[in-house]
């Protein structure tokens, strides 16, 4: 009998050892199982909810045979043993056990387990307090209530509290406001504080997919640059969609560096159709490669030779960009809270007030930055369904700008690395009266000659416009080359607002 009872605490033990993995920083997901026989398997990330499974499989079929000898030495144990197991597991960790398989996952709804991490969690801290008898009786009282809840109950109640614990903090980050462009002062910190990335999931026709984790990025004066590349992207021709998610650690620590290995919650931000690439949607192109443009503010590299993906570069403007890369779902993206017009009995309403801040720029490189106050329009300048908003006008010299440097986009690879002449990305804040976003966007662009001769023709030297179009508005820029001077002088620039989104925003009815 005492061997008996010795070899099962044994085994207990190896199991809680196996599960368990680091005390600190790591959890299961980060462990590996070493007892009955397991080996070392190649490193894996993971992702959200039920995708963990499908990313663990991709991790190799020698890390998923290892895992699964251990899983079923584990599954023979008794209920009994495993829950005092999990028991010792954190919620991340628990919810990993709970993807292995369906008994486990049972397991690990267990409301006394969830009961005890959710106390933990939100419990106010009674270090140096002593429990009277009113608090002891009421605490007994909630543990017996435990049994009358369904299975899963406190761990709704604990991961439900922890996203209104996140949309909390995430208001009071970005609560301050830049008054120059209307946009959280905070974006950065926010995006340090939550352990925030991105990954694009590339779709094939046939529906397997490959989750690929950013691999750098830029921060500009409003918008982020970042960037996809690598040697194993699969096949394009096989591909049909690609998903842009924002990505955080689940059950973000607001006080400790997340670590890098943890379970992911993606957010999806937009889906793009690969099929799109085409002549119509190509911008720009070098010796190397060709770049396409998606709507919105993704640009998709292909290597000319092999007709293959080189890179994946999206733009995201700061205008809610934590919310939509934080509180969305995999496969439903973040809805904007609803706008509230902001009514008035001035006719003119909405059609003054405004201000424009535009940037020009590319791998950290700025070639335009400039802030336009006070824009205004007047009712007469309303035609085909637009409002005409004239911020650079061509015949007043005093307002033209010149850009810094001669204009490109810049790329790289893991293998080269170029420029794009003439290409860059555009980012566009324009704010109302208040001092609200109006129309915001990030997107890349490209300096195109003019189908027919414009007035600015008239200057010396050749002309080029750029041009940006989406279901809110226009966006057209004149510029002249100066040979003398080897720059570009933007001549004239215009915003093309859309009647039916001021109409919206204002409550008017134009």
């Amino acid at each position: 009998m005492a061997t008996g009872r010795g070899r099962i605490l044994q085994q207990h033990w190896l199991g809680l050892q196996t599960l368990r993995g680091p005390s600190r920083g790591g959890g299961a997901a980060r462990g590996r199982a070493r007892a009955f026989g397991c080996r070392k398997g190649p490193g894996v990330k993971l992702s959200a909810g039920s995708a963990a499974l499908r990313c663990h499989a991709r991790g190799g079929q020698h890390w998923e045979s290892s895992f699964s000898c251990c899983s079923g030495f584990l599954d023979g144990m008794p209920s009994e043993i495993l829950l005092k197991i999990f028991s010792y597991l954190d919620a991340v960790s628990l919810l990993c056990t709970g993807c292995v398989s369906r008994r486990f996952y049972h397991l690990a709804n267990d409301n006394f387990i969830w009961i005890r991490i959710y106390s933990t969690a939100f419990s106010p801290t009674r270090s140096n307090w002593k429990f009277n008898s009113v608090e002891k009786i009421a605490m007994s009282m909630s543990f017996l209530s435990v049994q009358d809840k369904e299975a899963g109950y406190w761990k709704k109640e604990y991961i439900t509290k922890q996203i209104a614990s996140v949309k909390a903090a995430l208001a009071d980050i970005l609560k301050p406001v830049n008054p120059y462009t209307g946009l959280p002062v905070k974006t950065k910190e926010a995006l340090r504080i939550f352990g925030l990335g991105w990954a694009i999931i590339l779709k094939e026709k046939s529906g397997k997919e490959y989750i690929m984790e950013h691999v750098d990025l830029s921060i500009n004066d409003t918008s982020v640059t970042v960037i996809w590349y690598g040697k194993k992207w699969p096949c394009l021709a096989s591909l049909s969609t690609l998903d842009l998610c924002g990505m955080t650690p689940v059950f973000t620590d607001w006080y400790k560096t997340p670590t890098k290995h943890r379970l992911r919650w993606h957010s999806l931000i937009a889906k793009y159709n690969l099929s799109h690439l085409t002549v119509s949607t190509m911008i720009g192109c070098d010796r190397l490669i060709r770049i396409f443009c998606l709507h919105p503010g993704l640009l998709v590299g292909v290597w000319k030779k092999e007709e293959e993906l080189a890179f994946v570069m999206a733009n995201l403007h700061f205008h809610h960009l934590v919310e939509r890369s934080t509180l969305g779902s995999a496969t439903i993206p973040y809805e904007l809270p609803p706008h509230s017009p902001f009514l008035d009995d001035s006719p003119e309403y909405g059609l003054h007030g405004y201000q424009l801040h535009v940037d020009l720029h590319s791998g950290g490189v700025f070639y335009l930055c400039g802030t336009f106050r006070n824009l205004f329009t007047k009712r007469g300048n309303i035609e085909n369904g637009h409002v005409k908003l004239i911020v650079i006008h061509l015949k007043n010299n005093r307002e033209h700008l010149p850009l810094i440097g001669k204009v490109g986009l810049s790329w790289k690879t893991d293998i080269f690395d170029g420029c794009i002449k003439s290409c860059s990305m555009m980012d566009v804040t324009l704010l109302d009266e208040h001092g609200k976003p109006f129309w915001c966007f990030s997107s890349p662009v490209c300096l195109r000659s003019p189908a027919t001769p414009s007035d600015s023709s008239s200057f010396l030297g050749q002309t080029y416009n750029v041009d940006y179009v989406d279901a809110e508005g226009r966006v057209h820029v004149e510029l002249v080359w100066i040979r003398e001077t080897e720059e570009y002088l933007i001549v004239n620039l215009v915003l093309y607002l859309s009647i039916a989104k001021i109409n919206h925003w204002f409550g008017t009815e134009y």
